[in-house]
């Protein structure tokens, strides 16, 4: 069960991070501007292409963030690949980054709806997984809300578009994203359908 509970704690990401909670989150709303086209000027994003950044753990954001730009330096062997985010990144400073994931951490996070229709079956997976093809329950490591566990760099995924959650389980399932240790994440969305991937994007949304 520990095992479990480790795979669905890194959704977006991981844990582990080793740079402490910092940075000057009014330094941050200066420097967040460029990020405003895409994600909106208070991390609200506009678009479900791309995901809402309100709210979410400081700890996460800044390992995504150092991911985005270890993928630059690297040609995308390393890291979080991802064109766009490589491209943002890659002239931040470590600074730069932990200011950025300041200002957004104190931000408020979205709410979004969950159709009525899914709402029985959303929850029954994602708080029991799915037992038949050994898919852990979310709720292990994101909790009864979603809200994750910004100390050990669980994310948030309450709130967030369900088209960019969809798109993120697919990428960890077919290995485009990679930037989770020992491949858990991949391990886990393996065991998932297209139904089930379909299901708990627009049951998330809905939830917090």
């Amino acid at each position: 069960m520990k095992k479990f509970a480790i795979f669905l704690g890194l959704f977006f990401g991981t844990a582990g991070i080793a740079v402490a909670q910092s940075g000057d989150a009014e330094a941050g709303k200066e420097k967040s501007q460029v990020c405003a086209a895409c994600h909106g000027p208070n991390g609200e994003s506009p678009t479900d292409m791309y995901p809402h950044l309100a709210g979410q753990h400081q700890k996460y954001l800044l390992k995504q963030l150092k991911d985005f730009k270890l993928a630059s330096e690297t040609g995308g062997e390393e890291g979080r690949n991802n064109p766009i985010m490589m491209g943002q990144v890659a002239s931040l400073s470590e600074e730069d980054m932990a200011d950025l994931a300041a200002f957004y951490a104190a931000k408020d996070s979205p709410k979004g709806e969950t159709p009525e229709d899914i709402i029985a079956k959303g929850e029954d997976l994602f708080r029991r997984g799915n037992p038949d093809s050994n898919m852990p329950s979310c709720a292990g490591c994101h909790g009864p809300r979603g809200n994750g566990m910004g100390l050990a760099a669980f994310p948030d995924i309450s709130g967030q578009h369900a088209a960019y959650t969809k798109s993120q389980l697919e990428m960890f399932r077919s290995g485009e994203r990679a930037n989770d240790p020992n491949e858990m994440m991949q391990g886990v969305t393996e065991k998932m359908t297209d139904e089930e991937i379909e299901l708990l994007s627009k049951f998330l949304s809905g939830l917090y």
